[in-house]
């Protein structure tokens, strides 16, 4: 079993940053992708970026992120982070990171069903 734990969440004013962390533990997987998902309050959770283990770590992010936001990883640690700034009131979400075991080149980096372990998340709330 892979046991995934978020940290840095917190309240922070419009135009600040946050860095969440993500460290897993438990099972490992020689390969693994890692991502970033949000859920805010009345909606359905969506995706905001994500990272290769393998091709670079090169990294994929939502269009209402992208420039503001990145994903980063350190293998030796098992732990990826997400350096969010200039945030918006939008933002506001619970984060939670996901593991997809494997890699493979088609992967859907957007999509909640090809993760299958989840954090327990971390709020993060940005005021106006």
């Amino acid at each position: 079993q892979v046991q995934l734990v978020e940290s840095g969440g917190g309240l922070v004013q419009a135009g600040g940053s946050l860095r969440l962390s993500c460290a897993a533990s438990g099972r490992t997987f020689s390969v693994y992708d890692m991502g970033w998902f949000r859920q805010a309050p009345g909606k359905e959770r969506e995706f905001v970026a994500a990272i290769r283990s393998w091709s670079g770590g090169a990294t994929f992010y939502a269009d209402s992120v992208k420039g503001r936001f990145t994903m980063s990883r350190d293998n030796a640690k098992n732990t990826v982070y997400l350096q969010m700034n200039s945030l918006k009131p939008e933002d506001t979400a619970v984060y939670y990171c996901a593991l997809a075991p494997g890699a493979y080149g088609s992967r859907r980096y957007s999509a909640s069903d090809e993760y299958d372990y989840w954090g327990q998340g971390t709020q993060v709330t940005v005021s106006s």
